[in-house]
């Protein structure tokens, strides 16, 4: 009995997940216009582990769907993600070079960046599991000296958000008196997410 297609996988970033289920519901995607799978979040902190588990999927399950969405930009692989997905030419990444890029929108990431190199990005997701992610992900609870040898190049904090609340602009903003950094908040959205989600085939609607 052969296994049934598919039209796309989502293999994503956990980082993703709630954005992009959020989307799937508010463009009324139909259940089955894609399947959606993902890596630990906190392969933010180990890029090197992207790319051999991306492969691992692929090589699993990349045979059941018709197209591949990659959850991801570069995020620190070096290019090792788009050396493999030369052999997949079903799969396509999302553009840019990481997750504040492609939300962003590629011109206005070079925009902030041209306007202060040392910007620090947080996106809902990061706001969220700050501590988690950077504190304890960057040892700074157990060594504290380790922030000013972490951040010392960094002047601002920029919070890239898609849904911000009250809640989420105060823990950011916390989060750059933490790290010693100037606030600055820019509701972005979701970008270029957004943009590869919504060409995806919509739910037909009943009427009568």
């Amino acid at each position: 009995m052969t296994q049934s297609r598919h039209n796309t996988l989502v293999l994503a970033c956990g980082a993703l997940a709630k954005e992009v289920l959020a989307l799937k519901a508010s463009m009324n995607l139909a259940d089955d216009v894609f399947d959606l799978q993902c890596l630990p979040a906190n392969y933010h902190n180990y890029p090197d582990k992207i790319v051999p588990a991306l492969k691992e999927t692929l090589d699993g399950k990349g045979a059941n769907y018709d197209h591949v969405l990659i959850g991801y930009g570069d995020c620190g692989t070096g290019g090792g993600l788009d050396r493999l997905l030369e052999d997949y030419p079903k799969a396509e990444r999302l553009p840019g070079a990481h997750c504040y890029a492609f939300y962003a929108g590629l011109a206005e990431f070079d925009v902030m960046m041209e306007e202060e190199l040392g910007s620090f990005f947080l996106t809902d997701y990061l706001v969220r599991h700050f501590k988690t992610l950077i504190i304890k992900g960057f040892g700074l609870e157990r060594y504290p000296d380790l922030k000013e040898m972490y951040f010392k190049n960094y002047k601002r904090l920029i919070y890239i958000s898609q849904e911000p609340t009250e809640s989420l602009i105060n823990e950011a903003r916390e989060a750059s008196e933490f790290l010693g950094l100037i606030f600055e908040h820019n509701h972005v959205g979701y970008g270029d997410l957004a943009s590869r989600i919504s060409i995806l085939p919509k739910k037909e609607r009943s009427y009568g």
